[in-house]
């Protein structure tokens, strides 16, 4: 078949990539190559436009194993006990698709853990969605939270913490991110770097099918009017299987069979033979006419192009082949020698004995293309808004307008679909700061969330990735962990324009900042470019997936308030910052102005005295203060506990609003007992951080002196009725 130029752009290739691939291989390319550049060279495989500022991000630290680069981050929480995580994007297959296009992404994310030599212990989720008006939002919050916990309930890994957002601007592009978070022995963790020459390449798990071919080049693509005509391209997902083909692969892993293992994920079968292939400095040579296929009459394109679920490759030590095999038939999975490597350095592929293609390793891999595209810097508008220019509205209401809106509201809904509980070690579960996961069998545990701030990257990109850091650092403090580390999903419009290309390089500049302070590293994560439809392109959306460690577990830190007279204390300084607060969000409907200010120092300084307290055993509860303030804080440690606060009006601040529902960064809600009340303050005096002392816990009422009085059972009510009446 002639390449013309209708085929180059069907593959999503530039005319100047085109170019270069002939000039690689001093010829025409033909189909099945051209498939091949297409899938690695596309900007979900390559980082293309994105390597050159992920290169600038901390990656390195004490506690980390295996930073970015291989299917998942890995690092060190002692006792020869290492946790491996990553989070990534499954956005177009799930605003085409939704039930599969979530389902799959949970599958895959499991695969990226589980080929590392970890067995899954928990499983999280980002997802965002358009105005809860918009005529797809419903079926697609639908088919998304069915499709996760279809999938992880099934294959029986707990969906234990997560958040769910809406916006205008996904009306036409949902983020669906997944993460899962693995436990493997630091001695036991498997690579994917190709190793020896003439070993066997296996291939193990489902069949192959037409499911999913081109997958990863509609990743790399904007929307238009015709995203339905793609739902071909959407992968379709077995969990049973998945759950055969983890257990295969975890049991095979006991010794030492394996030299290497990819999961076929993005771009199937080509990703994960170059990618072995070039991290390890081999060729690799593949019979296709051996790959197991479910569908008649497949091309070698269709085959090498197919993202079928559930698959993997192996490269084995010699004479391993018939141990590995017993293996996989006994869990009734396909296991087939399907080529071998080679010192060429070049992937050969064969069909019926006749070479079908032929391209340098290298050319796929290391001569992708890198790009460093123009940006421009966020302009920021001076502009004040201030409250006493706003119409007059009570405290109280607008209290109960933020409970009541689509992204404050009770997200049981949601996390009821899932299952939190099974394999018992869930000790806490999604609803708090952070989930909490005990390591089996032992005194230890870890604490994982997941964040995302879109409107304050939007409003000042820099800001925005330095706040979202700080709020999934104050999150895992919040519930007695140690920060260890972080995977990141960047969730992004066009890369090629200028505006979103500079949102890109500034959010990463914020995210850098404050991992490099806080010593929190990124050991892994995901680009999502191209989110947008018709050239309109989603507000900037990193989000955060962090790991933290608490060494001597002993009883979960409460996150709601846990008896009556209590002192409640803030910890940090309240200076009334409203702008894209969820007060002006939600009861004025303004999404203009800046984000509140982010002091690495105090973040820093106030977030390890809260957790010297909770190590101390001093505090009774503790809530990170964020999105709708203090006052939001305090309803929702009232509300699931069904005690309430009777809260002092603040003397220092004229407008009761900024100091109720301001965003300022770095503060905690700490619940202590009158008699431990000295010590909590001569810790937070020591470490030189502000706090105050508010009021105090009581039974029954919700109230401000003198301000608002309502029962926690009604804050409940209102915090609990959307997602049962939409």
């Amino acid at each position: 078949m002639k390449i013309t130029q209708k085929i180059i752009d069907k593959h999503g290739l530039k005319s100047e990539e085109y170019t270069n691939i002939k000039k690689i291989l001093k010829r025409e390319p033909n189909l099945l190559e051209l498939g091949i550049f297409s899938a690695m060279w596309n900007e979900h495989c390559s980082y293309k436009s994105s390597r050159k500022h992920l290169k600038k991000l901390p990656t390195k630290g004490k506690q980390v194993i295996q930073g970015p680069g291989e299917n998942a981050g890995v690092i060190d929480i002692g006792d020869d006990d290492a946790i491996i995580f990553k989070i990534e994007s499954h956005n177009h297959p799930s605003y085409i698709e939704p039930y599969q296009g979530a389902a799959t992404g949970v599958g895959g994310i499991l695969r990226d853990v589980f080929t590392m030599g970890a067995r899954p212990i928990a499983l999280l989720n980002s997802i965002h969605f358009g105005s809860p008006n918009h005529f797809k939002t419903k079926s697609l919050l639908n088919g998304v939270v069915s499709g996760i916990g279809g999938y992880g309930n099934c294959i029986g890994i707990p969906t234990v913490a997560g958040e769910t957002k809406f916006n205008d601007t996904y009306n036409e592009n949902i983020l669906v991110n997944a993460m899962a978070v693995g436990h493997a022995k630091k001695n036991k963790i498997f690579y994917s770097k190709a190793k020896g020459n003439n070993k066997s390449v296996v291939y193990v798990g489902s069949k192959t099918g037409r499911d999913g071919i081109h997958g990863a080049s509609m990743a790399s693509a904007e929307f238009d009017e015709n995203s339905e005509d793609k739902k071909p391209t959407v992968q379709v997902g077995d969990p049973f299987t998945e759950k055969l083909l983890m257990e295969a692969c975890l049991e095979l892993m006991k010794d030492n069979s394996i030299i290497s293992i990819q999961d076929m994920g993005a771009a199937g079968l080509t990703s994960s033979s170059v990618e072995m292939a070039s991290k390890g400095d081999l060729g690799i040579e593949l019979n296709l006419e051996k790959v197991p296929c479910r569908e008649e009459n497949m091309t070698p394109y269709e085959m090498m192009l197919s993202e079928s679920q559930e698959r993997m490759l192996i490269i084995l030590e010699d004479g391993k082949e018939k141990y590995a095999k017993s293996i996989f038939e006994k869990w009734d999975l396909d296991f087939v020698v399907i080529g071998k490597t080679t010192n060429t350095n070049k992937l050969t592929l064969k069909f019926n004995s006749e070479t079908v293609g032929e391209i340098p390793i290298d050319a796929l891999a290391s001569k992708a293309p890198i790009y460093d595209r123009k940006w421009n810097k966020k302009k920021i508008s001076n502009k004040r808004i201030k409250i006493k220019n706003l119409k007059k509205i009570k405290i109280l209401d607008s209290l109960i307008k933020i409970l009541s809106s689509p992204n404050h509201s009770n997200k049981k809904w949601i996390t009821n679909q899932f299952d939190q509980m099974v394999m018992c070690d869930t000790v806490q579960k999604s609803g708090s700061d952070a989930a909490i996961i005990r390591i089996h069998g032992r005194e230890k545990a870890i604490a994982v969330a997941v964040d995302s701030s879109a409107n304050y990257c939007k409003s000042h990109p820099i800001t925005g990735g330095k706040q979202i850091v700080c709020e999934n650092w104050r999150n895992l403090i919040s519930v007695g962990a140690k920060p260890l580390a972080i995977t990141n999903c960047l969730n992004f419009g066009n890369p090629e324009n200028p505006e979103i290309m500079g949102e890109f390089a500034e959010c990463l500049m914020g995210i850098k900042e404050s991992c490099e302070y806080l010593d929190y590293p990124v050991v892994s994560g995901n680009v999502s470019f191209y989110n947008g439809t018709n050239k309109k392109n989603i507000s900037p959306t990193p989000v955060i997936g962090g790991v933290g460690l608490i060494r001597q577990f002993k009883k979960p830190m409460n996150h709601h308030f846990k008896k009556e007279n209590s002192i409640i204390i803030t910890v940090g300084k309240t200076f009334g910052h409203l702008e894209q607060s969820a007060l002006y969000e939600e009861v004025y409907s303004i999404s203009d102005g800046r984000p509140p200010e982010v002091n690495l120092i105090n973040e820093k300084n106030n977030g390890e005295a809260v957790l010297n307290i909770i190590n101390s055993e001093l505090v009774n509860s503790v809530h990170d203060i964020s999105s709708g303030g203090i006052l939001v804080a305090l309803a929702e440690m009232s509300m699931e506990s069904n005690i309430g606060v009777l809260i002092n009006k603040p003397k220092k601040l004229t407008n009761q609003f900024e100091y109720f529902f301001g965003e300022d960064q770095s503060r905690y809600v700490l619940e202590v007992d009158q008699n431990n009340l000295k010590n909590v303050e001569k810790i937070l005096k020591e470490s030189n951080v502000f706090y105050e002392n508010i009021g105090a816990t009581q039974k029954t009422f919700f109230e401000i002196k003198k301000e608002i009085k309502i029962s926690v059972k009604e804050l409940y009510k209102a915090n609990n009725q959307w997602y049962t009446n939409y």
